[in-house]
């Protein structure tokens, strides 16, 4: 085309349809005034996120062709469609992304790109643009360099590419250089086969090595298949439901903690049990907080009670705890995934709340069970945390609304036989 100054390729057909299971190949050709000829090659497979492209260049000229292979892509800076729900700030990352020798997985936020272009030359690299459930990636062919590079755009819009060294091709001679390009959901076992470091695009932060065996776990929960490092294991059918998957998952996590979690319920049952002592104590000395505070650390040394025994299994935990929110928020098999009755996809939120309504229920009635605390303006700040909670809850993604009230119903029966087991063993003493 003179007036863009860019080759115009023709086809056979206007238009193409693959057949079942076959691949289906679209070949565009364009010969140049010189001789030279450019046959470019789509080729898409059934059920696969991937298109194949390769240039084929047949050198009919007299004198050398040169040239590189050029991809990019772009993005514009509209907000990511898949955060219209999202959780008060809780979002995945949007934006570019590639590999280096330096790092496996860099981020280049569009902010970055506006400030400081991205250059980089290495090998088995690829480029990528990312959004909560997506990515669109080049992968160029393995063991050659490439110049790896991000820019604006006139129009403002955010522009990450790769190119390669120059090509020569002599006269009467032809040669083929080509690429990958995926544009599909941040499938992280799929990701993992195309490209080396391409699954980390599923972005699990800095607990990623807690998240990735949790996510590992529920995929079996889900599919039967167990995924370690690069073998495949079929442990049973799965249950084909992730609503169900993200429930046998908390109920794994509440086992590998129950010996801590015991640990903090029996010293919340025990502090419950001293109360009333501890109250008759800060009646006597209402007036001397410092003879109160000596009181109450003799009655915590005769009754063999830690204060703080209750809060530190809970602290062990977090990490777990928020390692497996990132590995529920990056899933992207939640998206239009139903659960049961009215809950028809588990990456948005409770349509009716009752789910939300349901966690602060459970929330409220784990709080009575524990011992009120001691400043007043604290016990008030916790009498309105299940309310706090059950608002932020509101926009929270339904399968992790699920998982908290999973949790909560399963620590509520462990602290009520614990709380039980304690009461009665004080009564027959």
């Amino acid at each position: 085309n003179a007036q863009s100054a860019r080759a115009v390729f023709s086809s056979d057909s206007d238009s193409y349809t693959m057949q079942g299971e076959q691949q289906l190949a679209v070949e565009l050709v364009f010969t140049a005034s010189n001789g030279v000829q450019l046959r470019k090659t789509f080729s898409f497979k059934p059920n696969d996120y991937t298109i194949d492209v390769n240039y084929r260049i047949v050198n009919q000229a007299a004198d050398p062709w040169r040239g590189t292979f050029y991809a990019q892509i772009m993005r514009d800076n509209t907000a990511d469609p898949g955060t219209e729900n999202a959780a008060f700030g809780m979002q995945s990352y949007l934006g570019a992304a590639t590999t280096t020798e330096e790092s496996p997985y860099e981020k280049i936020s569009f902010k970055d790109i506006e400030k400081k272009p991205f250059r980089n030359t290495h090998t088995n690299g690829w480029i990528a643009m990312i959004q909560h459930y997506f990515v669109s990636a080049w992968i160029p062919e393995r063991d050659q360099s490439y110049h790896y590079f991000t820019k604006k755009a006139k129009n403002g819009h955010n522009i990450i590419g790769l190119y390669s060294d120059p090509i020569v091709i002599q006269a009467g001679q032809s040669s083929d250089v080509g690429a990958t390009f995926y544009a599909g959901p941040k499938n992280q076992y799929r990701l993992a086969e195309l490209a080396q470091h391409l699954d980390l695009t599923i972005d699990y932060g800095w607990l990623w090595m807690i998240s990735q065996p949790l996510y590992a776990l529920l995929h079996m929960f889900a599919t039967g298949d167990l995924h370690v490092f690069d073998k495949v294991f079929h442990v049973f059918g799965g249950f084909n439901n992730w609503g169900v998957a993200i429930i046998m998952l908390t109920v794994v996590v509440k086992a590998l903690f129950f010996r801590l979690s015991a640990a903090s319920y029996r010293s919340m049952a025990n502090m419950r049990r001293v109360q009333p002592k501890l109250l008759a104590l800060r009646e006597r000395y209402a007036n001397d907080k410092q003879a109160q505070s000596k009181a109450m650390m003799e009655l915590y040394q005769k009754e063999k009670i830690n204060p703080l025994g209750g809060c530190l299994p809970i602290l062990i935990q977090m990490p777990v705890f928020i390692a497996l929110y990132w590995a529920l928020m990056e899933s992207v098999e939640l998206r239009h995934a139903p659960f049961a009755l009215w809950i028809k996809d588990l990456s948005v939120m409770d349509p009716l709340y009752i789910l939300p309504l349901l966690m602060g229920a459970t929330m409220w009635f784990q709080q009575k069970m524990n011992p009120a605390p001691p400043d007043p303006m604290q016990a008030k700040v916790m009498a309105w945390m299940p309310v706090v909670f059950t608002f932020f809850f509101l926009w929270f993604p339904a399968g992790l609304v699920i998982y908290w009230v999973s949790n909560n119903i399963l620590s509520i029966a462990q602290q009520w036989v614990i709380t039980r087991q304690i009461e009665k063993s004080a009564q027959a003493s």
